[in-house]
């Protein structure tokens, strides 16, 4: 088959594609014939080397869907013909995180989605959501799970809180959607007036420029007339920290869901959590329970993720690079039609 492999820590340019041997299924794998993959930060910071735990020549990507082709003997999750999704950790299925459920992720440490096929254990796919194309369900393992997440499992946000999204990435956009849709109140900030101006039409109550307003928190403050934001959703990025800790009412949190969060110089004094009982947590995506959670409610609530471009398999170094401009909801390459 035909697949994708990159060297960690030598950027996009090492990506190549590549004949790989599709071996014998394991009792408990399944053989998946992907239609369409979506790209994630996280593939980014893979290629440049950045990534925490990635081999040193992975298939990349984590996000895919398609249809079983084959199943090994003792495989009773799906059958020949389900249209699939890959979670992100095929170890955490439910349950409390601990190191063992998220040891291992597609497109690190294991072959992932950028690729005609993927091998998978029958207890890492959750049948894709009815209401979605195949373009819109690739998006959803990673960026979706992370805010849902964020939002409702973290979170645990009810209708009428509101909630602050850093940018327009894959993440903030499927926020965005998903705490429209649960009746939340999101405010969303971002450097660019046109992307602003597309979120505010999405239904965000409000929009900042943190380009035109550097001290954003102060505004965000303003906005929620002194009081601050239920939840920050923080993906990420230099001087971000501290202000969505300043923007976070009494009892609120901030749920940090980007690795490159809290860069140099950007510290949080123990005493702005303290003294304002908030909470500052950290999350890894999501379980499986939790993703199966998201897809029946993605079928209820007919959520359809913002994609920002799509790419053909052949073009998948360029679908790299439009993330690394800065896309306006997800990038996705297309493999099998």
């Amino acid at each position: 088959m035909k697949a994708y492999e990159l060297t960690s820590g030598k950027g996009v340019d090492s990506l190549r594609m590549v004949d790989r041997a599709e071996g014998p299924l394991g009792p408990h794998e399944v053989r998946v014939k992907l239609a369409a993959a979506a790209l994630n930060y996280r593939d980014v910071m893979i290629a440049e080397g950045t990534y925490y735990s990635a081999g040193e020549v992975v298939v990349p990507l984590s996000d895919g869907v398609g249809r079983v082709v084959e199943t090994g003997s003792a495989v009773t999750r799906v059958k020949n013909g389900d249209r699939v999704i890959l979670g992100f950790w095929p170890d955490w299925l439910d349950g409390p995180i601990t190191p063992g459920k998220v040891a291992r992720s597609f497109g690190a440490q294991l072959a992932g989605t950028l690729a005609e096929a993927v091998v998978a254990d029958e207890h890492a796919l959750v049948i894709a959501p009815d209401s979605l194309s195949d373009r819109e369900a690739a998006t959803v393992a990673c960026a979706g799970l992370t805010a849902w997440n964020a939002l409702f499992a973290r979170g645990a946000l009810k209708p009428g809180a509101t909630v602050l999204l850093l940018g327009t990435g894959g993440v903030s956009l499927w926020a965005l959607q998903l705490a429209l849709a649960a009746r939340l109140r999101p405010i969303i900030i971002s450097s660019s007036d046109e992307k602003l101006a597309r979120a505010k039409k999405m239904g965000a109550v409000a929009t900042i420029n943190y380009s035109a307003t550097p001290e954003w928190q102060q505004e965000v403050r303003r906005l929620t007339d002194g009081v601050g934001v239920d939840l920050v959703i923080e993906v990420g990025g230099q001087g971000t920290m501290r202000r969505s800790v300043e923007a976070t009412r009494m009892g609120g949190a901030v749920v940090v869901v980007g690795a490159r969060a809290g860069a140099a110089g950007d510290g949080v004094e123990p005493g702005a959590l303290i003294g304002g009982a908030k909470t500052l947590a950290g999350i890894m995506v999501g379980s499986r329970a939790m993703l199966e959670d998201l897809v029946r409610f993605i079928d209820v609530a007919g959520v359809r993720p913002v994609i920002d471009s799509s790419f053909a398999f052949e073009q998948a170094g360029d679908a790299f690079r439009r993330v690394q401009a800065g896309a306006f909801g997800k990038v996705v390459i297309d493999i099998t039609q």
